[in-house]
C-alpha cells in the first residue's frame, strides 16, 4: 500500500475550499498540486497560499494522470457534471455536502463513480465530533435503551456577511436556504444517534437576511424506530449556537456549544459532565477519504447514504410547502 499523500486537485474556490486545504496541510495524508476555479484572481490567490499550481482548465487537471483525486467545493447545481466527469477521467472525488440538490442528480453521481469504480466521499464532518461519537457508543452499549426523543439547534449570524448574488442564497442553488446549508448537518446526526428518518414536517421563514430563502427552518423528524425528534436551524441568530439533546428510556445526554457534554442515567439526581476533547473532524474525514482511494476504509458517508440525507431535507422542503407530513419514501421514489 502506497504511504505516499493522495495528490488531489481542489476546485471551485470560496471560503470553504480553504477551510479544506487548510486540514489538508493539517493532516500531511493528501498534498494539494493543483487548483482550478473559473475566476482567475482566485485561482491564482489559492495557488500561492497552498503552494500548487493553478490550472488553466478543469479539463487540464482532468487530464493530469499525477492527479489521483478531485476535492470539489463547487456550487451544488454543477455537482452533477463535475464529479461525472472526475469519474470519467478515473479520478476519485472528496464532495462538500449537499451531495446535489435533487434525488436524481444525486443518484447519478452515485452511479457515475461506482460504475468508474472510484471512490466518492461526502464531506458531513460533524457526525465526527467526539462528544457525538461518545453518545453514539453508549447508545450501542445499550446504555439509553429505547431512544425516544431528540431536539436540536443549529445557529450561525449571518447578518451583514450576506454574498449578493452567490449561489448559497438562491432557491436553485440551495433548496431549503438554511436547512439544506447547516441544517442538513444535524439531520445527520439525528440520524446517526437516533436511527433513519422515516417522515418530515418542516415550517420555513425569512425574517432577516436579504434575498428569497429561508433563514429560519424547524423540521419534526418522524424516525422509524418511533423516536421523534426536532431540527431548528437558523442564519439570523445573534451568535453561533449548537444544541443536541438526545433522550433515551435509561439515559439522556445534553449537549450544547458553551457547556459540553452532560450526562444522567435514570434515578439520577443531577447531570454530570462528560469530557470530550476536541477532534479535526474535517481533517479526519478527508484522511478517510485518502485511505479509501488506497483501499484501506469505507467512506462513513457514500453516495447512497448521501442521496438519503438529502431526502429527508428535501422532503421537509416539500412539507412546507405542502402543508403536509412527507415521508422519505415519497422523495427518493418509493425506494428505500
Amino acid at each position: 500500500m502506497s504511504s505516499e499523500p493522495l495528490k488531489v486537485a481542489c476546485i471551485g474556490m470560496g471560503w470553504w475550499s480553504d477551510v479544506l486545504a487548510d486540514a489538508i496541510q493539517r493532516s500531511g495524508k493528501l498534498k494539494i498540486v493543483a487548483c482550478y476555479t473559473r475566476t482567475e484572481q482566485k485561482r491564482q490567490a489559492f495557488a500561492a497560499k497552498y503552494a500548487c499550481r493553478s490550472a488553466p482548465s478543469y479539463e487540464a487537471i482532468l487530464e493530469d494522470r499525477g492527479i489521483e483525486a478531485i476535492v470539489n467545493t463547487t456550487p451544488n447545481n454543477v455537482h452533477l457534471e463535475t464529479t461525472r466527469a472526475a469519474a470519467a477521467a478515473g479520478k476519485h472525488t472528496f464532495l462538500d455536502k449537499p451531495i446535489a440538490t435533487t434525488i436524481a442528480d444525486a443518484r447519478a453521481i452515485s452511479t457515475a463513480c461506482r460504475k468508474a469504480g472510484v471512490v466518492l466521499a461526502l464531506g458531513y464532518q460533524r457526525r465526527k465530533e467526539s462528544h457525538f461519537r461518545w453518545i453514539r457508543r453508549q447508545i450501542d452499549d445499550g446504555v439509553f435503551g429505547r431512544m425516544v426523543n431528540a431536539e436540536s439547534n443549529i445557529s450561525r449570524d449571518r447578518l451583514g456577511k450576506f454574498e449578493a448574488g452567490s449561489w448559497r442564497y438562491t432557491a436553485a442553488g440551495m433548496p431549503g436556504g438554511v436547512m439544506l446549508q447547516i441544517g442538513i448537518h444535524y439531520a445527520d446526526v439525528l440520524e446517526y444517534l437516533m436511527g433513519p428518518v422515516k417522515a418530515v414536517r418542516g415550517a420555513f421563514a425569512q425574517l432577516v437576511l436579504p434575498g428569497e430563502n429561508p433563514d429560519v427552518a424547524s423540521l419534526i423528524l418522524e424516525h422509524e424506530n418511533g423516536a421523534l425528534s426536532t431540527l431548528n436551524a437558523c442564519y439570523a441568530s445573534a451568535s453561533e449556537y449548537y444544541l443536541m439533546n438526545v433522550y433515551g428510556k435509561e439515559a439522556t445526554a445534553y449537549y450544547d456549544l458553551h457547556h459540553g457534554l452532560m450526562f444522567i442515567k435514570r434515578g439520577g439526581e443531577r447531570a454530570s459532565p462528560v469530557p470530550c476533547e476536541k477532534n479535526d473532524t474535517i481533517a479526519e474525514e478527508l484522511e478517510e477519504f485518502a485511505a479509501a482511494v488506497r483501499g484501506q476504509a469505507q467512506p462513513e458517508m457514500g453516495g447512497e447514504a448521501a442521496t438519503r440525507s438529502l431526502a429527508v431535507l428535501l422532503a421537509g422542503v416539500q412539507s412546507a410547502r405542502d402543508g403536509r407530513r412527507v415521508e422519505v419514501t415519497e422523495v427518493l421514489g418509493g425506494e428505500h
